[in-house]
C-alpha cells in the first residue's frame, strides 16, 4: 500500500494544489476498501456455567452492506450463525480468568479478518470480594476506596427453571453511600411484594438479591424491582431509588408446534417445482435464541417431495403425480429446534396432499365396433347402447362423454344422445327406415368429453356401428303425400279434376287396394273407392268458409287385401272467377245538417271477387233517380254522394248501380238519413225534451206527495186514541182549559175533543186525544181571562167574562165546554176505580211506617201535592173543580 502511494505523493508535490484535492478522495476510498467491515474485538459476559443455545455476542455486520462473509469459530464449544449470532452449542463453563477464543470472517475474495471474544464470569459469579454489607472498620476503608461500587448495576440474568436447592444468590445491589454510613436496604415489585408472590427476596442487611423458586420464562421473561436505602439509625435514605432489573434466561423447554391444517390441493401431472404450499410452526422458547429456530424435515415421500428447512415450503420432486393411479399422498412431516441440533426438541405430524383431477383420459370404447339389427318403418326408439371408460373423476366435466355421429347419419334417420348416470351413449331411430330402399347402413359415433383435454395429443376416440334394417310387411303407400290439384270455382259437378292412387311398396302393383274419403268438409269431391279418381259432386265456392286461403284439403285413406292402411291428403286450390258483384256496405248513412256549408256522405263497396274481378268499381245513379244528388270523387272502392242543393232533414232513398273491372254490376239503393247530429249521430226532435221537463215536473211532484204521506203517517202514529163515555145529563159547570202546570198520573196533561156529543142524547161518546207528557203539579200555572178592561180574571168571573164574549159567538163553544165537565166527571170515576192498567194505581195510598222517612219522599204521581201549592183558585172553578182536587189530596 505504501509503494502505491508512493508516486501519488511525489506527484502531488510537484503538481498544482487543485490536483492534490482531486487525489484525496480516490486515497480515502482505497483506504476505507482496504479497512475490515467487522469489529476486531468482542468482549462479553456470561454465566459461570453456559447451557447449550446460550446465546453469547453478536458480530456487528451492519458496516458489510450485501457482502457475505463465511464465518466459523476456533473454539468447538461455540458457533456462530450467518447473522453473526455466536451462541454455545454444548454445555461448557468460564473459568474466574475467563475464557477466550477469535472467530474468523472470510469475505468472497478471500480476505480473512480475525475477531478475537473475550468472555467472562457476570458479577454474580465472581464471589462475595465484590460486595458489601455493613460499614466495617476505619482501617478497612482505603480498600473500599479502591473497588468503588456502582448504584446502577446491569441488568442480572438467572435461568429458568432452576433447580434446587432454593434460595439461590443472585447478585448484592450496593449503593455508593454505604461507604460512609451504616445503611439497610428495602425492596418493591413483582415477584415480592407483587403477584407473582414469593420468588424474589433482598437481604436488608447485606443486600444480596435471592431467588426462591424455579421460574419459567415463558410466563414471566423480566423482573423490575424498586430497592431504596436508608441509613441504619436516622432511617433517612441516603441514596436515590434505584431500578434492578433482573432477566430471566431461556433454556430449551418448549418443543416446536405445528400451526394451522396440514392439507395441501394441487394438480396432477404437475411439473416438477411446483409450489404446494407452506407448513407453518412456533416454539414458544426465546425468539433471540437458537432454542427458537426451527428446521423442517420430511421423514417419508421425499421421492416425490421436498421441503424448504428453513421455511418449510412444500414443492414437488416430480412431475409424474398421477391422481388415476393416487389420488391422495400423506408425507411425515418433522420440525426440530436447536436449528436441527441433535440435542434439540422435535415434533412430527403427517401432512396430506390431495390430487387434483385434470382431463388427462379421454373417453375409449370397450369395444371396437358394435352391430344392431333393426326393423323398417320404426321410429323414435333406442336401439343400442354404447357404453365408454373413463378414468378421469366421475360426473365432472372431465369424465361426462358427449357423442356425435360423424358419417353415416346424412338423412337425419339416427340421433345419439348421454345417459347421465352411465355415460353411456344411446342410439335412438329418429326417422323410420326403408328396407326397399336400405338394408345396411354404417355409422360413425366419436366420443369426447364436456372439457379439453390437458397434456396430450391424443385425439378423441371413435368406433364404427353398423345397423341392418330388417324387412317387414308394410301397408300401401301413396305416390305422393300431399297430392296439389288446381279447380276453378263453378265448376260443373262430375268434372274430374285428378287421380290419388297407392302402391304395395313390395309388389309394386296397385291391385286390390280400395279408397275412402276420411274428410270432406263441403262435400265438394267424389272419390272412386276402385281407381281413385276425383270428381267435383258440390258447386265449389272460393268464398265459402270451407275454404282458407284458396285452398280446399281432403283425405283420403287407402286400404290393401291385407287390411293395411296408408292416409293422405289432397290439397285442392281454388282459382277465382267473377261470380260476385260489387256490394254497397253499409246502405244506410247519415248526413248531418251544418249551416252554410255543402255536406256529403261516403259510400263504400266491397267485392268478395279477387283482381281482375274486383275494384277498381263505377258508382253511378240508376234510373228514375229524383235528380236531386249526384255521385263524384271515385277513389276504387268509395264515392262521394251529396245533394245537389240543400235540403230538408228527412229520410231519402237513392238508387244507384255499383260495377267492378269487368262491368260486373246491379242497381242497389242507399237510404241516407238527413238531420242536426252531435258526435256524428241524430240528434232527438225538440219536442222530446218538452216532455222530458214534464217528466221531471212529475217526479217532483210525486215526491212531494210522498213526503206529505210519511208526515201524515208519522202524526197520526204517534196519538193515541181513547173512547170514553160521558153523561149527557150531568151539568156542565165549567170548560178545562190549556195550563202548563203538570198533572197526576199519564195522559191527563192536555186532552183534545175529536168529536162533540150528539144533540139530544142523554150519554155519548166522546174519543179524547192525550198528546205531549205530563207535567207536574209544582210546575202548573193559572189559566186566566181578561175582561173588556184588560184584566185578569178567573174562576166564576172568568166564566162570566167567557161567557159574555161567547153570548155572540157560535154557541158550539158552549157545547164544548159541557163536553169538558162530562169528560171530567167520567174521569173522576175512573181514578176512585183500582184495577189493572187504571188511574187509580198512581193516587196516593196508605202504608205503614217501617223506620225512618226517605229524603225525597214519596215518587207518586201526587206526592207534589204537599201543600196547596197556590192553587186557591181551584174553590171558584165549581165541583167539579173541586171534587178533583179532593182526590189528588193528601188524606
Amino acid at each position: 500500500m505504501r509503494a502505491a502511494l508512493r508516486p501519488l505523493r511525489i506527484q502531488a508535490g510537484t503538481m498544482a494544489p487543485g490536483y492534490f484535492f482531486l487525489i484525496c478522495p480516490i486515497f480515502m476510498v482505497l483506504l476505507r476498501s482496504a479497512a475490515p467491515c467487522v469489529p476486531h474485538f468482542i468482549q462479553a459476559t456470561a454465566p459461570q456455567k453456559i447451557m447449550a443455545g446460550y446465546v453469547i455476542s453478536k458480530v456487528d455486520l451492519a458496516r458489510c452492506g450485501s457482502k457475505v462473509l463465511q464465518l466459523k469459530t476456533s473454539d468447538p464449544d461455540f458457533v456462530v450463525l450467518t447473522d453473526g449470532t455466536v451462541y454455545a452449542i454444548h454445555v461448557t463453563t468460564i473459568p474466574l480468568g475467563g475464557r477466550t477464543f477469535a472467530i474468523w470472517a472470510d469475505d468472497p475474495v478471500g480476505q480473512r479478518t480475525k475477531i478475537d471474544v473475550s468472555l467472562s464470569q457476570a458479577a454474580s459469579q465472581v464471589g462475595t470480594a465484590l460486595t458489601y454489607g455493613h460499614q466495617p472498620a476505619v482501617s478497612s476503608i482505603p480498600a473500599r476506596r479502591r473497588s468503588k461500587r456502582r448504584w446502577s448495576p446491569l441488568p442480572f440474568h438467572i435461568q429458568e427453571n432452576g433447580t434446587p436447592p432454593f434460595p439461590k444468590d443472585i447478585d448484592q445491589i450496593i449503593s455508593d453511600s454505604s461507604v460512609n454510613h451504616s445503611v439497610y436496604y428495602t425492596i418493591s415489585g413483582p415477584g415480592i411484594t407483587q403477584h407473582p408472590l414469593g420468588l424474589f427476596s433482598l437481604d436488608p442487611s447485606t443486600s444480596m438479591l435471592k431467588v426462591h423458586k424455579p421460574i419459567d420464562r415463558e410466563e414471566y421473561p423480566q423482573f423490575k424491582f424498586l430497592v431504596r436505602v436508608f441509613e441504619e439509625f436516622t432511617h433517612r435514605e441516603t441514596d436515590r431509588p434505584l431500578t434492578v432489573t433482573v432477566n430471566v434466561d431461556d433454556v430449551n423447554d418448549n418443543r416446536p408446534m405445528f400451526v394451522g391444517p396440514l392439507l395441501f390441493a394441487m394438480q396432477e401431472q404437475s411439473s416438477a417445482g411446483t409450489v404446494i404450499g407452506k407448513i407453518s410452526a412456533t416454539d414458544m422458547d426465546d425468539p433471540q435464541t437458537i432454542h427458537a429456530k426451527i428446521k423442517f424435515s420430511l421423514l417419508s415421500g421425499t421421492e416425490m417431495f421436498h421441503i424448504g428447512p428453513e421455511t418449510g415450503v412444500l414443492i414437488t420432486r416430480t412431475a409424474h403425480l398421477d391422481r388415476e393411479v393416487k389420488d391422495t399422498h400423506f408425507i411425515v412431516v418433522q420440525i426440530k429446534d436447536m436449528n436441527g441440533a441433535y440435542n434439540g426438541l422435535q415434533s412430527t405430524a403427517t401432512a396430506t396432499i390431495v390430487l387434483k383431477d385434470i382431463n388427462d383420459n379421454p373417453p375409449t370404447f370397450i369395444k371396437s365396433s358394435f352391430s344392431v339389427t333393426v326393423e323398417e318403418n320404426k321410429m323414435d326408439a333406442l336401439i343400442l347402447r354404447i357404453p365408454v371408460e373413463d378414468k378421469d373423476l366421475a360426473r365432472t366435466p372431465n369424465w361426462n362423454a358427449i357423442f356425435a355421429i360423424t358419417k353415416g347419419n346424412e338423412n337425419g334417420n339416427f340421433r345419439i344422445e348421454t345417459d347421465a348416470e352411465t355415460n353411456n351413449g344411446l342410439l335412438y331411430i329418429s326417422k323410420p327406415l326403408d328396407y326397399e330402399r336400405t338394408k345396411q347402413q354404417r355409422l360413425e359415433v366419436l366420443a369426447k368429453n364436456e372439457a379439453e383435454l390437458v397434456g396430450r395429443p391424443t385425439p378423441w376416440a371413435s368406433v364404427p356401428v353398423d345397423v341392418t334394417v330388417v324387412d317387414v310387411d308394410e301397408g300401401p303407400e301413396f305416390s305422393v303425400q300431399n297430392l296439389l290439384l288446381r279447380v276453378k270455382e263453378n265448376v260443373p259437378i262430375g268434372t274430374l279434376i285428378g287421380t290419388y292412387q297407392a302402391t304395395d311398396p313390395e309388389s309394386r302393383s296397385r291391385k286390390g287396394i280400395n279408397y275412402y274419403k276420411l274428410t270432406d268438409p263441403a262435400f265438394w269431391i267424389d272419390l272412386s273407392a276402385t281407381s281413385g279418381d276425383l270428381r267435383i259432386s258440390g258447386t265449389v265456392d272460393r268464398e265459402s268458409s270451407f275454404v282458407k286461403d284458396d285452398v280446399y284439403n281432403i283425405t283420403v285413406k287407402a286400404v290393401d287385401a291385407s287390411s293395411k292402411s296408408a292416409t293422405g291428403t289432397v290439397v285442392i286450390h281454388i282459382e277465382d272467377v267473377n261470380d260476385n258483384a260489387p256490394e254497397i256496405q253499409p246502405k244506410d248513412l247519415t248526413l248531418c245538417q251544418t249551416d252554410g256549408m255543402q255536406t256529403f256522405v261516403r259510400v263504400e263497396a266491397e267485392d268478395k271477387d279477387l283482381s281482375p274481378f274486383s275494384g277498381p268499381f263505377t258508382f253511378e245513379l240508376a234510373d228514375g233517380h229524383d235528380g236531386r244528388w249526384t255521385i263524384t270523387g271515385f277513389n276504387g272502392t268509395s264515392a262521394v254522394l251529396q245533394p245537389v242543393a240543400e235540403l230538408p232533414a228527412g229520410i231519402y232513398d237513392i238508387p244507384l248501380t255499383v260495377r267492378d273491372q269487368q262491368g260486373l254490376g246491379e242497381e242497389q239503393t242507399v237510404t241516407v238519413r238527413i238531420c242536426r247530429c252531435a258526435y256524428g249521430e241524430c240528434l232527438p226532435p225538440r219536442r222530446w225534451a218538452s216532455l222530458d221537463w214534464w217528466a221531471i215536473l212529475a217526479m217532483l211532484l210525486a215526491l212531494v206527495l210522498l213526503l206529505l204521506l210519511c208526515i201524515f203517517l208519522a202524526l197520526t202514529c204517534t196519538t193515541k186514541t181513547k173512547d170514553v163515555f160521558i153523561d149527557g145529563s150531568l151539568d156542565s159547570g165549567g170548560v178545562l182549559l190549556k195550563s202548563n202546570t203538570e198533572g197526576p198520573g199519564e195522559e191527563v196533561s192536555s186532552i183534545a175533543l175529536r168529536a162533540p156529543i150528539s144533540e139530544g142524547e142523554g150519554r155519548g161518546v166522546v174519543k179524547a186525544t192525550a198528546a205531549g207528557g205530563t207535567e207536574s203539579l209544582q210546575q202548573r200555572e193559572e189559566m186566566m181571562l181578561m175582561d173588556s178592561a184588560g184584566r185578569r180574571v178567573s174562576g166564576a168571573d172568568a166564566w162570566a167574562a167567557y161567557s159574555g164574549r161567547v153570548k155572540h159567538a157560535d154557541m158550539s163553544a158552549y157545547a164544548i165546554w159541557e163536553t169538558n165537565g162530562l169528560y171530567l166527571t167520567k174521569k173522576l170515576e175512573d181514578f176512585a176505580e183500582k184495577g189493572e192498567d187504571r188511574y187509580a194505581d198512581d193516587v196516593l195510598h196508605v202504608y205503614g211506617f217501617e223506620g225512618r222517612g226517605s229524603p225525597p219522599g214519596s215518587v207518586g204521581c201526587c206526592s207534589d201535592f204537599g201543600d196547596d201549592g197556590g192553587l186557591q183558585f181551584l174553590d171558584t172553578l165549581g165541583p167539579k173543580f173541586r171534587a178533583l182536587a179532593e182526590a189528588c189530596a193528601t188524606k
